[in-house]
């Protein structure tokens, strides 16, 4: 009587187990539709989404509550502060001093930052040690002193937060492009770009630059979200945007000896710093994915 065999066994194929977080960085769609909603969006329309002028006091409706809250009415929906002045209205305002100041720090810190990487890593020698020292000197100063002493100096300000927001950012941008261009100037087309008799200053800008605007563009995505935390943290110690300008870091310093009783006036400007870094940051991981060869066949 033949025995009954039984099948082999199926081998067991181990499938990654994707966490909410790594799930949520496959879809782009979502930072930027929260990008869109709270910072792109109310920055450029301001104006003309603004319920109300985010200046304008009314002593007798401060600390109106949240519409949903008892107390509360449909006229302030976010509520007010303790001025009366519209919690939204200066929400909506203050995506726009956050967009200001990140694109006009990026550019200025990035400029030359990018400069000073492509010199320091084509040349080399005694301008890639001066450069070198540079950065290490400037990564090291604490950022909240440093923005003390200039707001001594200059006073506080959009000027002055972009100054020191820029100071910092081009150090991490000269780092970045050095090391990219250490590595890209030894290849073949640079040694032919060479041969064909091509100046320092076109090599570095029409065959270098070009190979490093993947890891400048992930840089910049994820510098959005820092410089906008950054703005916040001087506002919020008074180093920043002056009063009464809505900016998120002052309206949250104006809301926290109210934490309690009104947690509104800083719980929203709060939330909308979070919502916007976490934003930032989700998409500059999705196009770090994207645009690294090796990261996108995995």
């Amino acid at each position: 009587m033949a025995q009954a065999t039984l099948p082999a066994p199926r081998a067991v194929v181990a499938v990654p187990s994707f966490t909410f977080w790594s799930k949520l960085k496959r879809y782009p769609i979502i930072p930027v539709a929260l990008l869109l909603v709270f910072l792109i969006i109310p920055a450029v329309f301001a104006d003309q989404i603004s319920p109300h002028d985010p200046l304008e006091q009314s002593l007798v409706k401060r600390l109106t509550p949240p519409m949903w809250m008892e107390g509360g009415s449909s006229e302030y929906i976010l509520g007010t502060d303790k001025q009366g002045r519209d919690v939204l209205s200066r929400l909506i305002h203050g995506a726009r001093i956050s967009l200001g100041v990140s694109l006009s720090a990026i550019f200025v810190g990035g400029t030359i930052g990018i400069t000073a990487g492509l010199a320091s890593g084509y040349f080399g020698g005694w301008l890639d040690n001066i450069v070198t020292a540079l950065i290490d000197i400037t990564l090291s100063l604490p950022l909240i002193l440093l923005a003390l002493v200039l707001v001594l100096v200059m006073g506080p300000g959009f000027i002055t937060v972009i100054t020191v927001v820029s100071f910092l950012l081009w150090a991490r941008y000269a780092r970045q492009v050095r090391a990219e261009v250490l590595q890209i100037k030894e290849q073949d087309f640079i040694a032919r770009a060479k041969v064909a008799g091509s100046s320092p200053i076109r090599i570095m800008f029409r065959h270098v630059l070009p190979n490093v605007v993947n890891t400048l563009i992930v840089l910049v995505t994820l510098q959005v979200g820092t410089v906008i935390l950054l703005e916040a943290t001087l506002s919020f110690l008074g180093a920043g945007i002056p009063r009464p300008q809505p900016s998120w870091g002052v309206m949250v310093s104006d809301g926290r000896d109210h934490i309690v009783a009104a947690w509104w006036i800083a719980m929203c400007p709060g939330m909308a710093i979070l919502l916007v870094t976490l934003s930032m940051n989700l998409l500059g991981d999705w196009l770090r994915d994207q645009l690294d060869p090796r990261l996108r066949q995995v």
